[in-house]
């Protein structure tokens, strides 16, 4: 179980915030609004937001400017991760992932059946890496968001989250996570570390 390490010290990071819809505008972006507020209230700065349609070009598109930017450290997708032919967020993003982190969308679908069942298997949540930018997708509804966020994000995305977070992956001057520092790593007759 994480935890809170007590000398540690918050770490503010740059977020983007893109919604996936065919329909939805700002006025009717709950789901943008929830991470929105979830991660200023956290301490984190909001330096983009947008929406976009459902088309892999376009999710694409605005994804790849934002992993160039220094401002922005992670970007939160929110829709499109369905099963329908608009569902193409996952489609978008797989291709920018210089790394998957596979464990992100297993962890969400193990969240999500506690409130939806075996619907869960429908979600096609999927997080990676891209430039050292941090990128999570998750589904379009707000519940779904609070799960993501609240769940998973709110933590990973903390510099003071023991044994490990993300910080480390895309600020390289935080320090690593506990059980990856040289010290704590087993040699196992293998030379010396460089």
């Amino acid at each position: 179980m994480s935890h809170v390490h007590a000398n540690a010290r918050f770490v503010p990071l740059g977020i983007a915030v893109l919604t996936v819809s065919d329909t939805r505008g700002f006025d009717r972006d709950g789901s943008g609004d929830l991470l929105s507020e979830r991660l200023s209230e956290a301490g984190h700065a909001l330096v983009d937001r947008r929406i976009v349609p459902d088309d892999i070009y376009r999710i694409r598109a605005v994804v790849s400017k934002w992993v160039v930017r220094d401002d922005v450290q992670v970007i939160l997708v929110n829709g499109g991760t369905g099963f329908t032919v608009r569902d193409t967020t996952p489609e978008a993003l797989a291709p920018l992932f210089d790394r998957a982190i596979d464990g992100y969308g297993e962890l969400f679908r193990q969240l999500s059946f506690d409130s939806i069942g075996p619907s869960t298997v429908q979600s096609r949540a999927v997080g990676g890496v891209a430039n050292r930018t941090l990128i999570f997708a998750m589904p379009g509804s707000p519940k779904a968001c609070a799960t993501a966020w609240d769940g998973i994000l709110a933590s990973q995305l903390d510099a003071r989250t023991r044994p490990c977070n993300f910080v480390a992956m895309v600020l390289p001057e935080q320090h690593c996570c506990e059980s990856r520092s040289v010290e704590s790593v087993p040699n196992h007759g293998q030379g010396v570390r460089a």
